[in-house]
């Protein structure tokens, strides 16, 4: 175990082994019925946990969060397999047929079996080309498996920036759904005066492609992380009459969201009348 410090909160935080970490996640699937799996990319191995039993129903995917990215606000961590998993614990409380969970690069995933993984896969370009094209080959692998079932994206923090990214080039996605999601890396940057991060993409910048696409983006109230301004800028900058911002009483950044997520996904992500 090490004290090290949290990039967002500045407080000492116990970091947990990696197979520590790897054994809370498998808890928390195997309580969702979800079965871990290693997925070939081109780019990466990455880690998934998946539960389908139906082929004739839509195929919903959840993308964790950025994870233990950093040590410090200046000092990346080895490595960035997520201490909590909120991602996952949101899946694992998803009662859909079809459900998948996708770790980010480097996540979980041993590095002997990730040679390509750089410090900058999970720190300057979490969110480069490179890396969204090997979560969206991913994504396709999985969707092979329901042929023709739509696909639900959801994504925590980090990984609804990546689930945005996906949803503006994939044609098979009917909803998106954020949770605490940085929709605008630059303006998250730009907030807590971190360096720009010029090798990534930013949804906000693709988000007039979304503009029929129904969507929920989930903001805490208590979220001093990714406030509610950056999904009401995603949403303007979306336009159209499908996006919805939501603001959850009494939540945090890394709030137990998992708690909340049943009720929150009873709430249908539809367009409104003109």
């Amino acid at each position: 175990m090490a004290c090290l410090l949290s990039l967002w909160l500045g407080g000492c935080a116990v970091v947990p082994e990696q197979g520590e970490l790897n054994r809370h996640a498998q808890s928390l699937a195997q309580a969702g019925g979800l079965v871990r799996a290693q997925v070939q990319t081109e780019g990466f191995v990455l880690t998934s946990f998946y539960r389908i039993t139906r082929l004739d129903q839509p195929l919903t995917v959840y993308i964790e969060g950025d994870g233990f990215a950093w040590r410090t606000r200046s000092q990346p961590s080895l490595n960035p397999t997520p201490i909590k998993a909120l991602g996952l614990a949101l899946a694992a409380k998803d009662p859909a047929a079809n459900v998948v969970y996708l770790a980010r690069p480097c996540q979980f995933t041993p590095m002997a079996a990730n040679p390509g993984c750089d410090m900058s896969d999970w720190t300057s370009k979490r969110f480069a080309e490179a890396v969204v094209m090997a979560m969206n080959q991913a994504v396709g692998q999985y969707a092979a498996r329901v042929p023709g079932q739509p696909l639900n994206l959801v994504g925590y923090s980090g990984g609804g920036t990546i689930a945005a990214l996906l949803a503006a080039r994939r044609t098979d996605v009917a909803s998106l759904r954020t949770v605490a999601g940085n929709l605008d890396v630059a303006e998250v940057n730009r907030l807590h005066r971190v360096t720009p991060m010029p090798g990534s993409l930013n949804p906000i910048d693709l988000a007039p492609r979304l503009s029929h696409l129904p969507q929920i983006h989930y903001v805490g109230s208590e979220d001093t992380v990714v406030p509610a301004s950056i999904a009401q800028g995603f949403a303007r900058a979306v336009g159209g009459r499908c996006t919805q911002v939501r603001l959850v009483p009494g939540m945090g950044h890394d709030s137990d969201w998992a708690q909340r997520w049943p009720e929150l996904l009873r709430e249908p992500a539809t367009c409104s009348l003109p």
